[in-house]
C-alpha cells in the first residue's frame, strides 16, 4: 500500500524544489557582480573550490579559472567547496592587504542563507560555540569548550516548514572559523541540510547540495574606504 508523502517546504509561498547536482553547473565567471580596479567580486556555484586542493584532480577552482582571464586576481578569503555565493579577490597585491586585513579586524560584515533540519523555535539567537580542528577526522571540526577558538554565530529565522522539517535561516557570522556556520547549527541540533559531514541525513530531500549560500557582503573598499554592499540571492 502506498504512503501518502508530505507536499514540499514552502517560503512564502514557493515550493523548496530539489536543487542539481552538487558538480558546478556553471563556471563563475559568466558575470562579475562587482569589478573596478582593485577588486572583483563573482558568485562561486555550490560544488567548486575556492582554491586549488591538493592533487590535480583538485586542481580546479575559481581562482584559477578567474586568473585565466585576469592573471593579476589575488586571494582574500574563501568559501566551503559544498557553499555557493560571493568571493571577493583583489586586483593587486595593496587591494589584498587592505581587504585581508578588514577581514581579520572584522569590518567585513556577511549575512549567509542556510535550510536547516527541524523547526527552529526561537525567532532569533546566538551561538557562542569555541572550535577546534577535530584532527583523526579532519577536515572536520568539533565544539571544544576548554580549547577551542572563540566563535560566534547569529542567525534569525526567515520562513519555516508548515510540516516542521524545515527551517530558512539568515546567518551572521562574527567570528571566521573553518565550518563555523555547519558545525554551530549542529551543535544546536539544527545541521544544515545536505551537509555531508555534519547532518545526520545529508540526503534528505530537497538536499541536492549544501543548503548554505553567502548572501551579503559589507565591506570598506580598499581603496576609497567608503563602505562598498555587494549582494547575491541564494538560489534555494
Amino acid at each position: 500500500m502506498n504512503r501518502p508523502t508530505a507536499p514540499p517546504p514552502t517560503w512564502a509561498g514557493t515550493p523548496l524544489s530539489p536543487l542539481p547536482p552538487a558538480a558546478p553547473p556553471r563556471t563563475g565567471l559568466s558575470e562579475a557582480l562587482y569589478r573596478d580596479a582593485d577588486l572583483i567580486a563573482l558568485s562561486k556555484p555550490a560544488g567548486l573550490l575556492s582554491v586549488p586542493g591538493r592533487g590535480p584532480d583538485k586542481a580546479d577552482c575559481l581562482l584559477t579559472r578567474l586568473q585565466q582571464v585576469h592573471p593579476e586576481a589575488l586571494l582574500v578569503h574563501r568559501l566551503d567547496m559544498g557553499t555557493s555565493g560571493l568571493l571577493v579577490f583583489a586586483r593587486h597585491l595593496a587591494a589584498q592587504r587592505a581587504l585581508s586585513r578588514a577581514f581579520e579586524q572584522r569590518r567585513v560584515h556577511k549575512r549567509y542563507i542556510a535550510v536547516v533540519q527541524g523547526r527552529v523555535a526561537d525567532e532569533s539567537g546566538r551561538i557562542d560555540l569555541p572550535l577546534i580542528c577535530d584532527w583523526p577526522r579532519r577536515p572536520r571540526q568539533i565544539v571544544d569548550l576548554r580549547n577551542g577558538r572563540p566563535a560566534l554565530t547569529h542567525w534569525q529565522v526567515l520562513a519555516r516548514d508548515p510540516q516542521g522539517r524545515f527551517t530558512r535561516l539568515a546567518l551572521q557570522p562574527v567570528t571566521g572559523r573553518s565550518h563555523q556556520l555547519r558545525v554551530h547549527l549542529q551543535a544546536i541540533g539544527h545541521p544544515i541540510l545536505g551537509d555531508e559531514l555534519y547532518a545526520a541525513d545529508p540526503q534528505a530531500p530537497g538536499a541536492a547540495r549544501l543548503l548554505l549560500h553567502a548572501e551579503r557582503l559589507e565591506l570598506p573598499h580598499p581603496d576609497s574606504g567608503e563602505t562598498l554592499v555587494l549582494e547575491d540571492p541564494a538560489p534555494f
